[in-house]
């Protein structure tokens, strides 16, 4: 039940007792009792057993999730999905073919260490043409930090594009390049600026519909998920619970949509066993809701990449830097940063910035 809870038959003035109480979709509330859902929202006895009754028969009106798949319809559906590669041929083989579509990954590091860097290549690799093993697709690209930089993103779109141009050796590929270029790079990457969590959670209940009509987009970057979250709450209960729907919803667009959602987080300080660590932000229930969890962090003076959470990997770690291209391997035998990728990654993707009013 991932319908919103505004799109519940109530008045007016219960939906907004709901949604200022935190209950943004129908899963939200059906997890509450009567009791506890008169005193979180201000509702009286009877308005609650309205709402509650509401969710159920529209719960089973559409028939949840749809048919059952069987293990094997799942298996030909996963090879049906492809990955976005990161120009990084170690990272990628890492992560068996680049970051997964109709998955959720968060990127895990402190400032300055390369995880925009790695959001705004991805927005540009999803956009190599098919015939050169990529997914020719568009991106969508929330900033709540302000940090997405267009100049940035003209260079690594450039680079992209010189690099698949020196391996274009057929018509297919000669024809495809007439049109993989900067100016439509930057006119397929969808760029919404949210200032506070009200707004992004704004955004991603709307974003199915744009995504519905916008069916090329097989990306979707939230940099970052945890700014939003960090300013001070009343209640930790309603941000876990905001931050749980907000969850549910990314995992639904990724699996329904066959978009790769793709979140930054940023790390913060725990204490155990008396001692200080860094560990992602947002608590450990959130470290729950992605499929995949990746560590960028600096050993010494190089950057290395982390898998520390993954159904399908084992733990491991390569080595990668930021370059004026890009996302990039270290040459390890010359100890020496090379310039670009050797050869194309299995698949890529592109990029492009034009400014999306979701709520339009």
């Amino acid at each position: 039940m991932q319908r919103p809870v505004s799109s519940l038959p109530l008045s007016p003035s219960v939906k907004v007792k709901l949604l200022n109480a935190g209950f943004q979709i129908l899963n939200d509330v059906a997890a509450v009792t009567a009791l506890n859902l008169s005193r979180e929202a201000g509702l009286s006895q009877r308005e609650a057993l309205e709402v509650l009754q509401a969710v159920r028969k529209e719960g089973g009106a559409d028939g949840g999730e749809g048919a059952p798949l069987t293990a094997l319809d799942l298996l030909q559906k996963e090879e049906e999905l492809r990955s976005i590669v990161t120009f990084s041929s170690q990272l990628d083989s890492m992560l068996g073919g680049g970051l997964p579509v109709g998955k959720t990954t968060e990127v895990c590091g402190a400032p300055g260490v390369g995880k925009t860097q790695l959001c705004l290549q991805l927005a540009v690799d999803v956009q190599v043409p098919a015939c050169f093993g990529g997914l020719g697709g568009q991106a969508v690209f929330i900033d709540t930090e302000g940090s997405f930089v267009v100049q940035r993103v003209v260079d690594i779109a450039t680079a992209a594009v010189r690099h698949c141009s020196m391996l274009a050796d057929d018509a297919d590929q000669r024809d495809a390049m007439t049109t993989f270029n900067v100016d439509n790079i930057l006119s397929n990457i969808f760029l919404v600026r949210c200032h506070d969590y009200v707004e992004l959670l704004a955004e991603v209940y709307l974003l199915p519909d744009f995504l519905s009509a916008h069916p090329q987009v097989r990306l979707l970057v939230i940099d970052s998920v945890a700014f939003p979250f960090r300013q001070l709450f009343d209640e930790l209960s309603q941000r876990t619970r905001l931050l749980n729907g907000l969850a549910q919803q990314l995992i639904s667009m990724a699996t329904k949509h066959n978009v790769a959602v793709v979140l930054t987080n940023q790390m913060t300080t725990r204490l155990r066993g008396g001692h200080s660590q860094l560990v992602p932000a947002l608590g450990e229930s959130w470290g729950h809701a992605p499929t995949l969890r990746l560590l960028l962090r600096w050993a010494g003076s190089q950057r290395q990449a982390t898998i520390f959470k993954s159904p399908h990997h084992m733990e491991a770690t390569v080595s990668y830097q930021i370059t004026s291209d890009g996302f990039r391997d270290i040459d390890q035998s010359e100890q020496q940063p090379s310039k670009r990728p050797r050869t194309l990654p299995d698949q890529s993707a592109a990029c492009s910035s034009k400014r999306m009013q979701l709520t339009g």
